[in-house]
């Protein structure tokens, strides 16, 4: 009988421990997330609200903030705002004020826009270039390009460029040879090597485009001999409305790029891109143009061809003007230029690369005012027989005739027509089919460059450091070669007086600007 009565004790002895045991795993179960939320809380508060640097809004400075992804790629040379000192941001520009507070990409030149380069450094690149732009265009392209690695700049200049209140500013910046086009300088190159051979005489006594084309290859010429002397690995030719984009480099550099090149290596090209404008009122295509249609070398053939009447839009070509890319040339012995697109050797035939990735982004007639501008530069008859003469590419002959023809509504409707992306469907088809892409690095690179305040320190220490004696020497220098792009070179004068015998170099002339091949190509390409 005892045992009857002990069992039920036991039972709900048992039974209470159990129910003691889950309230107590409830309580920990409640109280561990509190505490972890608590804890959390604690130390956000002693971290006294300080962003993460890594979500620094890059993409402020992107339509739509779609370039996002750019927060985490690192650019050589790059800083956040945030290090640099409080004396850098009290020294900017008022027209930068209102962003010196920005998050955004900025650069150590923020307070030193001298970017000095480690002499140490390989390899050393230089750039050379033809130019007439003002300093709107200059400087962004220039310091682009030193962001990317490049330490040295031949600048041919003439025109605005040759003015002495953008002449002495580009004279001002380390690394930089300002080279104008006197009489002394045209005497010099009359008596050069190319000018007298055949290869590029083909190209002589011709106006406009013609002449600009033989005026680079004579300043490439010299460039070689000043990279030389200056200890240069790579030369590369580029103008004023092109900027390098390295994709497929483990960093974004050109330094990088071409350190990978392998050695037995001479030249190395680059397929161009072309801007596709979305608007008609650009007016920094650097950092307003984020669409680009690739090159036939960075597409399957199918889609190229596939696409083509899609593509080209009822102009003569695939691309407006040239589709067939710049070059970077080693700076060895026997090298010259082969035109403005590529170099060539007297001793050998070039080994060459073409990037598969990599390409020069080309801002052609990304402006309205590129139209009158163009036209404006060139003296020709507006005429289908005429233009024959002054333009190589079909493009330009008919923008040329449509500039010096059409009344103003006429040229906005017909650039609107030719060269604006107004059709949002057949823009996304062919952003889908890989013909259109966005590239948004530059323009990154760009906006914080002008954020940081750097083009405005460069003019503001060209103007305080500039004597008395400086300005009226480069006053003299800028009256003595204000030559104008449609002004012919006084080299033409030598066709009547008679020319010595040309030196025969080969059968082969120059390389011209080529347009993309066409839908006549089509049948001879096979897919490899």
């Amino acid at each position: 009988m005892k045992s009857t009565h002990r069992a039920p004790l036991i039972s709900s002895s048992s039974s209470s421990s159990s129910n003691s045991f889950v309230s107590r795993l409830l309580l920990l179960l409640t109280l561990l997330p509190v505490s972890l939320a608590c804890l959390a809380f604690i130390l956000q508060w002693r971290g006294g609200g300080l962003a993460d640097p890594a979500s620094a809004s890059v993409a402020t400075s992107v339509p739509g903030g779609v370039g996002s992804d750019l927060n985490h790629e690192v650019f050589p040379g790059m800083e956040t705002v945030s290090s640099v000192s409080p004396k850098a941001h009290q020294s900017s520009s008022s027209d930068c004020s209102n962003l010196a507070r920005s998050s955004s990409p900025s650069f150590p030149y923020y307070g030193d826009w001298k970017f000095g380069v480690d002499a140490s450094l390989k390899p050393k690149i230089c750039i050379t270039t033809s130019t007439s732009a003002g300093l709107d265009q200059i400087l962004p392209w220039m310091f682009y390009h030193k962001v990317l690695g490049v330490s040295t700049f031949f600048l041919f200049v003439e025109g605005k460029a040759a003015t002495p209140s953008i002449s002495k500013v580009l004279e001002s910046i380390p690394g930089v040879k300002v080279i104008y086009r006197t009489k002394e300088l045209e005497e010099k190159q009359a008596k050069s090597r190319i000018w007298n051979e055949t290869w590029l005489s083909s190209f002589f006594y011709k106006p406009c485009n013609y002449e600009l084309f033989v005026k680079q290859s004579l300043n490439m010429e010299m460039a070689i001999v000043m990279a030389r002397d200056a200890g240069m690995d790579w030369i590369l030719h580029l103008d004023t409305d092109e900027l390098i984009y390295p994709a497929g480099a483990r960093e974004y550099s050109l330094r990088r790029l071409l350190l990978d090149v392998p050695p037995n290596v001479d030249m190395v090209i680059f397929p161009n891109y072309e801007s596709s404008v979305e608007r008609d009122d650009i007016k920094d295509p650097f950092t307003e143009v984020s669409m680009f249609k690739k090159n036939y070398d960075h597409l399957p053939k199918d889609t190229y061809f596939g696409m083509y009447k899609e593509a080209t839009r009822n102009n003569p070509n695939y691309f407006l003007t040239y589709g067939n890319g710049k070059s970077v040339a080693r700076v060895q012995d026997h090298l010259r230029p082969n035109g403005a697109h590529r170099w060539h050797n007297y001793m050998k035939t070039p080994n060459e690369i073409k990037l598969e990735e990599a390409a020069v982004l080309h801002y052609t007639y990304a402006k309205f005012s590129d139209l009158t501008s163009r036209r404006d530069r060139c003296g020709c008859k507006p005429t289908k027989e005429d233009v024959k003469r002054c333009f190589m590419l079909d493009f330009d002959r008919s923008a040329f005739i449509i500039a010096s023809t059409a009344t103003e509504d006429e040229m906005i409707s017909w650039y609107r027509e030719h060269v604006v992306w107004g059709d949002k469907e057949v823009k996304m088809k062919l952003l889908r089919k890989g013909i259109l892409t966005r590239i948004y690095s530059p323009m990154v690179v760009i906006q914080a460059l002008k954020e940081s305040g750097v083009f405005s320190s460069v003019v503001s220490s060209a103007s305080s450091n500039l004597s008395k004696k400086q300005f009226l020497a480069s006053m003299h220098k800028g009256n003595s070669s204000g030559t104008t792009d449609s002004e012919s070179l006084p080299l033409k004068d030598k066709e009547s007086q008679g020319i010595s015998a040309r030196h025969l170099l080969g059968t082969e002339s120059a390389v011209p600007p080529l347009s993309p091949p066409g839908m006549e190509h089509a049948r001879f390409v096979t897919e490899d």
